[in-house]
């Protein structure tokens, strides 16, 4: 019987290690465009992330907005799981602060996904998210 649970225990760990061998890669440098206010042209957006043991880290690269530059930022509760990847971003300009909260999934070289911000009026906004890693 004991003999029976190692065996199953060693077979158990030895497809979590193959799993986590061939985890999809996050590091890297991302770029998107992001959408423009109200149909505005939109911004190009590069994000280094660094993923390591299940954990992303890495800036967010400054951006010239519509309501001046931004600088670079450094993405906050960045997690890898498989081929899942989830960040948030603390943005804070004139006095405001911004979190946007980014969840995707990686597909070799593009990760598709959402993004959950807070409008100007206080409501949720849910919009489209797709990056692709630069070469």
């Amino acid at each position: 019987m004991k003999s029976t649970f190692k065996l199953i225990a060693a077979l158990a760990t030895a497809c979590f290690v193959s799993v986590a061998a061939f985890a999809a890669d996050a590091s890297g440098t991302w770029k998107w465009t992001q959408q423009g206010r109200q149909g505005g042209p939109g911004a190009e957006v590069t994000l280094k992330l660094e993923a390591k043991e299940g954990v992303l880290t890495g800036p967010m690269l400054g951006l010239q907005g519509s309501q001046g530059a931004m600088p670079d930022v450094a993405i906050g509760d960045g997690l890898v799981k498989g081929d899942l990847v989830s960040f948030r971003v603390t943005r804070e300009w004139n006095g405001n602060k911004r979190t946007s909260k980014y969840d995707g999934k990686l597909e070799g070289d593009t990760i598709k996904g959402t993004v959950e911000r807070q409008g100007r009026d206080g409501n949720t906004m849910k919009s489209e998210w797709i990056a692709t890693r630069a070469k």
